[in-house]
């Protein structure tokens, strides 16, 4: 008698931070029939269909103040949670997972209505407020830093570190002609935000350079000025796909303070610059860098409070100390569990058998 497979539920939509820890946790249950819920015009349109069925509600979040607008997103809300049940039942699904953001909450609240059992990852050290407010409703809330759960006392929480994607586990090369013996600083701006942080590390960059550095700096895609730095050390990208390579190749990160970001530098044992964006929900970069700063693994200041020579000098010392590098690097790698992933599919695993 042939045996069913278990049928999965995956909702995880919009950033890189909610899809590819999604989908490091679904490489892990190649067992099972997956499903996955995301919304039109994201991320997930170019990053899931090529593995797994994508079905789609026109939902967004709660970011405008109150008035007719909110009363249109509320509506779609309520709505996504029956387009959701319908899903739910017409694909007999047996379990959801959820990597939160505004996708978890019609998902979760559909997964109880049907008697689902569900499971949601939060990988931010505040949590926002869809865990916030629906954590209870999950069978498990997984969490990435074990801080948060002080803040989800009425949740079933379980810390399991952030999948990160496959290649980051393991030894990756990059395209970019690096020489191999001098110090490598990676920027890792982002597309959101990044045009601050990028006028300040200018500024800084040719001191750097001239201390015998190499510098790749991932600009973003909305900064006009973005080429205007001349150096043969010194390369200016948008974006890079070969993330995992590049971090496992660097001195050092100037960086945002995403929780997947800050994941994938501790992966690679990565020491760290942390610049919060300083408009992010509940602040939680904030308050994601501020774990690794207490835990040793990296420098942390606010946008607003940084200065260009404060920024100079201090890369410029931690270039004259591999010793200092090489503590922030083994802090940084005790803030991850690389086997994060199989552990969430291990969590899925034994709700099914419940």
């Amino acid at each position: 008698m042939t045996k069913i497979p278990t049928r999965l539920l995956i909702a995880a939509s919009g950033t890189g931070g909610h899809l590819f820890p999604a989908l490091a946790v679904a490489e892990q249950l190649n067992d099972y029939e997956i499903e996955w819920l995301g919304v039109p015009d994201r991320l997930e349109q170019t990053l899931v269909p090529k593995s797994y069925p994508l079905h789609t509600i026109p939902i967004e979040g709660f970011q405008t103040r109150l008035g007719f607008k909110t009363l249109q997103i509320l509506v779609r809300q309520i709505a996504a949670v029956f387009q959701v049940q319908q899903l739910l039942k017409q694909k007999k699904i047996d379990v959801v997972f959820s990597t939160g953001g505004y996708i978890a909450a019609p998902a979760i609240l559909a997964a109880r209505l049907q008697g689902i059992p569900v499971i949601l990852h939060e990988s931010n050290s505040i949590p926002g407020k869809v865990t916030t407010l629906l954590g209870p409703f999950c069978d498990v809330v997984a969490i990435g830093f074990q801080e948060t759960a002080k803040y989800l006392k009425r949740s079933q929480t379980q810390w399991v570190s952030t999948p990160v994607r496959q290649q980051f586990l393991t030894p990756q090369p990059i395209d970019i002609s690096i020489p191999t013996k001098v110090p490598l600083i990676v920027v890792v701006g982002g597309s959101q935000g990044a045009v601050a942080l990028n006028q300040i590390v200018r500024q800084c960059a040719i001191a750097w350079l001239a201390a015998g550095a190499y510098m790749i700096h991932l600009t973003g895609d909305k900064d006009p000025e973005a080429n205007s730095l001349k150096h043969p050390h010194y390369i200016s990208l948008p974006f890079y796909d070969h993330m995992a390579g590049l971090l496992q190749r660097a001195t050092l990160a100037v960086s945002r303070s995403g929780s997947g970001t800050l994941t994938e530098l501790a992966v690679t044992k990565t020491p760290s610059i942390l610049i919060p964006y300083p408009f992010a929900a509940e602040d939680h970069q904030f308050y994601n860098a501020k774990v690794f700063a207490d835990a040793g693994a990296a420098y942390l200041c606010r946008q607003n409070e940084i200065s260009p020579e404060w920024l100079e000098n201090t890369v410029l010392e931690l270039l004259k100390s591999p010793q200092k590098l090489e503590q922030m690097a083994t802090q940084a790698v005790s803030l991850a569990d690389v086997n994060s992933a199989s552990r969430i599919a291990d969590l899925i695993r034994n709700l099914v058998k419940k």
